[in-house]
C-alpha cells in the first residue's frame, strides 16, 4: 500500500522553527515530484511548495519564499519542509503529497494523513 506519514508539526512562537517530515512507503520516493500543501481550519488546502525528483527545481508559493525551504533525502525515501520565522497565518495542517504544484489540490492523488502546526504566543 502507498502511504505517506508526516511528521515535526507542534506549537511555536512567531518567530520560531520546525522542521516537517516526510516518509513514503509503497512506493519508490526518487521517481516523484513531491509537494507540501496546508489547509488552515476553515478555508480551503493551499500550495506551499513543490520539488523534483533528483532536489534540483524548487518551487514555493509566494508567501513562504525565503522563509521555508523544501528538500529531500531520496535514499531514505523522505521528503522535508524547514520552516523559519513561523508567523500565526501559518497556522495549518500541513500535508505532504506526490506531485508538482497548485494542480494537485484538484487532482486524486496520494496525501498523508497531516501534521499540525500552530504558531501562537
Amino acid at each position: 500500500e502507498e502511504q505517506l506519514v508526516e511528521s515535526g508539526g507542534g506549537m511555536v512562537q512567531p518567530g520560531g522553527s520546525l522542521r516537517l517530515s516526510c516518509v513514503a512507503s509503497g512506493f519508490t520516493l526518487s521517481t516523484f515530484d513531491m509537494s507540501w500543501v496546508r489547509q488552515a481550519s476553515g478555508k480551503g488546502p493551499e500550495w506551499v511548495s513543490s520539488i523534483d525528483p533528483n532536489g534540483l527545481g524548487t518551487a514555493y508559493a509566494n508567501f513562504v519564499k525565503g522563509r521555508f525551504t523544501i528538500s529531500r533525502d531520496n535514499a531514505k525515501n523522505a521528503l522535508y519542509l524547514e520552516m523559519n520565522n513561523l508567523e500565526p497565518e501559518d497556522t495549518a495542517l500541513y500535508y505532504c503529497a506526490r506531485g508538482w504544484g497548485e494542480l494537485i489540490l484538484v487532482q486524486s492523488g496520494l496525501w498523508g494523513q497531516g501534521t499540525q502546526v500552530t504558531v501562537s504566543t
